[in-house]
């Protein structure tokens, strides 16, 4: 009797197949493992609404949501903070940029779940119209705005970098909001107004 000959699709999948097996195997094991030394605990939670409290602003905020809910998900339509903007809903625009315990993250790309216990600030938390944070007036003083969608996202970057680096660089600016894109093409102006913030962020 000849050999059964074996095509490259059924040795691809074999393959992949066992791999995932190991994978999970592995986690599993860990799992038990950790579990029976009393070391870690598996919360549960779902498939429906789950009660819980995010800490927004320096507020503590209560909402119900499923466990797929994603942070700009619950802060829009649950919590009615809509600064943070859904654009591109995929991590790539940086429209949603929120600032987790102080630095900056894809709204969009978070679990609310996984935002208990830390400490989020939405552009609404710097400031109000009559007091504005200098990064919100610098914006304003250099018309770094158009349509406006971008613009939250970028302040919550540009206020992240100063708070790290008070004196920064152009070259420095540019790689802080490198991950926020501006489809009105303001960028000279977002620059202009970083570098006018990081100034008046340094007076005495």
């Amino acid at each position: 009797m000849g050999k059964r000959a074996i095509s490259r699709r059924a040795l691809f999948t074999g393959a992949g197949l066992g791999t995932l097996g190991v994978a999970v195997g592995l986690a599993v094991a860990k799992r038990s493992k950790a579990a029976g030394n009393g070391s870690a605990s598996t919360e549960e939670l779902g498939p429906g609404a789950v009660p819980f409290v995010l800490t927004v602003n320096k507020k503590a905020r209560a909402l119900r949501v499923e466990p797929r809910t994603t942070l700009l998900n619950a802060l829009r339509n649950h919590l009615d903070i809509t600064g943070p903007k859904e654009v591109c809903d995929r991590g790539s625009c940086g429209a949603c940029t929120v600032l987790i315990d102080g630095k900056p993250v894809n709204s969009c790309l978070m679990l609310a779940l996984d935002a208990r216990g830390r400490e989020i600030t939405t552009i609404e938390g710097l400031g109000t119209p009559d007091q504005m944070n200098p990064v919100q007036k610098a914006f304003v003083d250099r018309d770094a705005l158009m349509c406006g969608f971008c613009t939250p996202g970028m302040v919550m970057s540009v206020k992240c970098l100063l708070d790290k680096n008070p004196d920064p660089s152009l070259d420095d600016v540019k790689r802080a909001v490198s991950g926020n894109l501006c489809r009105c093409g303001t960028y000279p102006k977002v620059y202009e107004a970083a570098m006018q913030a990081a100034k008046e962020r340094r007076k005495p």
